[in-house]
């Protein structure tokens, strides 16, 4: 048995699970009326009163249809609210956009693909929305659909990504560039202050999602088909006459944290640094930790979203097999080169332990880490305290 980190807390059954009543009171009312995960871009006068009716008539299950329905009509008016302030007043009509996309956001949790596919609608929904309003921005975010040239076996043919640049980026004015992985259930129109945040420090942006989920096209079920993936849009990176790839740095958020340590390892060459915030590598995956992940903070039950995103038959089949499929020590990835890497979390995170931050000190180059003592999943509120100026550091030097 592992002397996990996390200590008595692995074997406690978080309060926020026992109903969206608590949930709501407990761990959602508080970060949406701060606007951070996951409401960036959300307002609490939106949701109070969805969450409400959801408590007054006794819905939990949020991987059913019927939670979804609850938020439709806030989206709809202020999408509506949005389409009418569209020609009078520009910046209205963006935060209008960015609202309703957080409600469509917050409708389709825990996973685009449970259900009967009225989640699916709403992700295609927020994206809709997302779009409209980032297309009023100064700087606005495009998605642009790139063949995805590396694909084999259960790949799909097509890489669909947001991209946002700073103004002036052009073949005589290269930007440098991060190429932000997203994770289990934040998909690329959830990343707002992020790319804010790149634009202020002249960088541009490329979001991708992750196997298994939203749009991503890499196979599920093949353990290489992120390495193809990456392997794709680098390629398409590289053609792209105003990025400066020599200054191009991944970061990988949550689940996406385990495929920053994995390309900064695949395709260490091409890239100045690599960020695994709240990543798993080895041990998130193992039967022990597993059978505990969902009474850890995760706002809903994990496993099922697990097994849609991993692709197994069920919950059984994923716990039998998916460390031996996935691990990065197992599959002796760790072994190999690999570019500057940052790993940030904290302690107590219940979705992937610090323990598999901790273990990649023992592999090949020697690895930077910020861990966050008595901080939860992905070491927030301060983690970027330290992100930011390990990018600013590298960017420098990088070239």
């Amino acid at each position: 048995m592992t002397n996990w980190t996390l200590g008595e807390r692995f074997h406690q059954r978080y309060p926020h699970l026992s109903g969206v009543k608590a949930l709501w009171e407990t761990k959602w009312k508080l970060p949406c009326s701060l606007g951070v995960y996951p409401f960036h871009d959300g307002k609490l006068e939106d949701f109070a009163p969805i969450f409400e009716k959801l408590i007054e008539d006794d819905v939990n299950d949020a991987y059913s249809d019927s939670y979804t329905e609850y938020f439709l009509p806030t989206a709809e008016r202020l999408t509506d609210a949005a389409m009418s302030a569209q020609a009078s007043d520009r910046a209205k009509a963006a935060e209008l956009f960015k609202r309703a996309a957080c409600v469509y956001r917050i409708s389709r949790f825990p996973s685009v693909d449970a259900g009967t596919g009225l989640k699916r609608k709403m992700f295609e929904n927020q994206k809709q929305v997302y779009l409209r309003g980032a297309s009023l921005w100064a700087d606005p975010i495009k998605e642009i659909v790139i063949p995805h040239l590396a694909a084999q076996g259960e790949d799909g043919t097509d890489i669909p990504l947001y991209v946002r640049l700073p103004s002036g980026a052009s073949s005589t004015n290269k930007c440098p560039v991060v190429l932000l992985i997203t994770g289990l259930d934040g998909h690329r129109p959830d990343n707002t202050g992020r790319t804010d945040e790149f634009l202020a420090r002249g960088w541009g942006c490329v979001i991708t999602e992750i196997p298994g989920t939203a749009d991503c096209p890499a196979a599920r079920r093949d353990p290489q088909s992120p390495d193809r993936l990456f392997s794709s849009i680098l390629d398409w990176m590289d053609q792209q006459h105003y990025l400066n790839m020599q200054k191009c740095i991944a970061w990988g958020l949550s689940a996406g944290g385990y495929y920053a340590i994995r390309v900064a390892h695949t395709h260490h060459s091409r890239l100045a640094g690599s960020i695994g915030q709240g990543a798993g590598s080895h041990l998130f995956l193992s039967r022990e930790w597993l059978e505990h992940v969902d009474d850890h903070e995760y706002p809903f039950v994990l496993s099922e979203a697990y097994v849609a995103k991993y692709g197994y038959q069920d919950w059984e089949e994923l716990l039998e097999k998916a460390q031996k499929d996935f691990s990065l020590v197992e599959s002796g990835l760790l072994n190999r080169p690999c570019c500057r890497l940052l790993l940030v979390n904290g302690t107590w995170d219940g979705l992937m332990p610090i323990e598999d931050s901790v273990l990649l000190m023992n592999y090949g180059r020697p690895k930077e880490g910020r861990f966050y003592d008595r901080l939860f999943h992905m070491g927030y509120p301060p983690a970027n305290e330290s992100i930011y100026p390990w990018m600013e550091s590298v960017m420098a030097t990088a070239g």
